[in-house]
C-alpha cells in the first residue's frame, strides 16, 4: 500500500523537475494502477495453482528491484517504466493475501480478520502518503524510492526464509476438490453470477471515486491552500489513520451496524467529509475531515472485501483477483479523469465529487445487500416439494 501511494504527494515536485503538467506527472500513479489492476487476472489463477504465499514472497523481492530502478530514473518516462514494473510485482501481494485469509478463516470470522490485517495496509497508506511528501521536501523524491527498496528487500528476505521452512499446507474443506478449470472458465463462472457482477461493478466505481480522487488531494492542498508537500502528505495520511481507527473498532462496528449499516453510513460519512475537504479554506480543519473520510471509507471498503472473498470459494484466488482488478482499473480511470477535470472545474470540486460518488456507492451496496438477504430468506422459507 505504501508503494501505491508513495507518489501522490510528490506529483507537484515531479511536475517541476521534469517540466511537465500535473496531469502528465500523474502517469506515475495511474499507469501503476492500470498494470496493477490488469495483473490481477494473471496472479489469481497462479496463486490458486502454485501457492499464494510463494507468489507473494517473490513479488515482494521483485518490488525491491523495481523500486531500485525508480531511484535511478533520469526522465519521467523512465520513472513511469519503473512504476509499471513495480505495479506488476506489487499486484500479487494484497489480493493473494486476502485470498489466503479466505482459505484459512471461516466466513463468520473473516470480516473481522480482514479488518485486523487491514491495519497493515492502512498503515502503509499512511506511511506512503507521509514519507512521499516528507522525503520529497527534505532529501529529494528519489529517497522515497530508496526507502521502499530497502523495506521490500528486508521483508522479502524474511518471507523467503519463512517460506523455505514451511511444510506443505494441508487442504481445507473448501480445497479438497480444487477447481482446475482454466482461468477463463473460472472467470466466466464468477461473472455469470449476478451478485458477483454487482460487487465487481461497485468495486470498479469505488476505485475511481475513492482511491482515484485520493491521489489528487495532496496536490489540491499544496496548490490551493499553500501547504508544504510534507504537511499535505501528512494530512492525506490522516485518511489512512481513519482506516486504522475503524480497524481497531471493527468488532463493535460490525456487530452494531451490520453490513448494510456499514455500507450506507460509511459512504455518507466519506461524502460529507470530502465535500468539506474540497471546499474548505481553513487548513486546520482538513486533518480532521481527512480522518473522518478515511473512517467512513473503510467502513464501506471492508464490507466490500468480505464479499469479494466469498464470490467463489472454490476459486477464491481468481475471484479476489477479479475484485482487485476492478478496483485498481477503476482507480486508474479515476486518476486520469480527475487530473483532466481539475483544469475544468477545479481540484476542490473534483475532491467533493469523489465523496458524492462514494456516498452513492454506499447506498447502492446497502440496497443490494438488503435485496440479497430478502431473496435468501424467501428461498429458506419455501418448502421443499421434491
Amino acid at each position: 500500500m505504501s508503494i501505491q501511494r508513495i507518489c501522490d504527494a510528490m506529483l507537484p515536485e515531479l511536475s517541476r523537475v521534469f517540466d511537465v503538467s500535473i496531469s502528465e506527472a500523474a502517469r506515475v500513479v495511474w499507469m501503476f494502477a492500470v498494470v496493477y489492476g490488469a495483473s490481477q487476472l494473471f496472479y489469481g489463477p497462479m496463486g490458486d495453482r502454485l501457492g499464494k504465499f510463494r507468489i507473494i514472497t517473490y513479488a515482494t523481492i521483485g518490488c525491491s528491484l523495481a523500486s531500485l530502478l525508480a531511484v535511478f530514473a533520469v526522465s519521467l518516462n523512465a520513472l513511469v517504466l519503473a512504476r509499471v514494473i513495480t505495479g506488476l510485482c506489487a499486484a500479487a501481494i494484497i489480493p493473494l493475501s486476502m485470498a489466503w485469509i479466505g482459505d484459512a478463516v471461516p466466513y463468520e470470522q473473516r470480516q473481522e480478520t480482514l479488518a485486523k490485517v487491514g491495519l497493515g495496509t492502512t498503515l502503509g497508506l499512511v506511511g506512503g502518503q507521509l514519507m512521499g511528501g516528507l522525503l520529497t521536501d527534505t532529501l529529494g523524491w528519489r529517497w522515497a524510492f530508496v526507502l521502499m527498496t530497502l523495506l521490500f528487500a528486508v521483508i522479502g528476505a524474511l518471507m523467503y526464509g519463512d517460506f523455505r521452512r514451511q511444510p506443505a499446507p494441508a487442504a481445507t474443506s473448501e480445497q479438497e476438490e480444487p477447481n482446475r478449470a482454466a482461468f477463463l472458465s473460472q472467470a466466466l463462472q464468477i461473472l455469470a453470477d449476478p451478485w458477483s457482477r454487482y460487487v465487481l461493478l461497485i468495486a470498479c466505481a469505488e476505485g475511481a471515486v475513492g482511491f482515484g480522487v485520493l491521489a489528487i488531494i495532496a496536490s489540491h492542498l499544496h496548490q490551493m491552500l499553500g501547504l508544504s508537500l510534507t504537511l499535505s502528505g501528512a494530512i492525506v495520511a490522516m485518511f489512512g489513520l481513519g482506516g486504522v481507527a475503524y480497524m481497531a473498532l471493527a468488532r463493535p462496528m460490525i456487530n452494531g451496524f451490520g453490513e448494510v449499516g456499514l455500507a450506507q453510513v460509511g459512504g455518507c460519512v466519506m461524502g460529507v467529509s470530502l465535500a468539506v475537504l474540497g471546499f474548505s479554506t481553513w487548513w486546520p480543519l482538513t486533518p480532521l475531515v481527512s480522518l473522518t473520510a478515511g473512517f467512513g471509507f473503510f467502513m464501506f471498503h471492508n464490507t466490500m472485501q468480505a464479499h469479494a472473498t466469498q464470490m467463489a470459494p472454490r476459486a477464491r484466488g481468481t475471484a479476489v483477483s477479479l475484485f482487485s482488478a476492478s478496483l485498481f482499473l477503476g482507480q486508474a480511470l479515476g486518476v486520469l479523469l480527475a487530473a483532466h477535470l481539475i483544469s475544468l472545474v477545479g481540484s476542490g470540486a473534483v475532491v467533493a465529487m469523489g465523496g458524492g460518488g462514494v456516498t452513492i456507492l454506499g447506498l447502492l451496496l446497502a440496497r443490494g445487500l438488503r435485496q440479497r438477504a430478502l431473496k435468501r430468506a424467501d428461498a429458506r422459507s419455501k418448502p421443499d416439494t421434491r
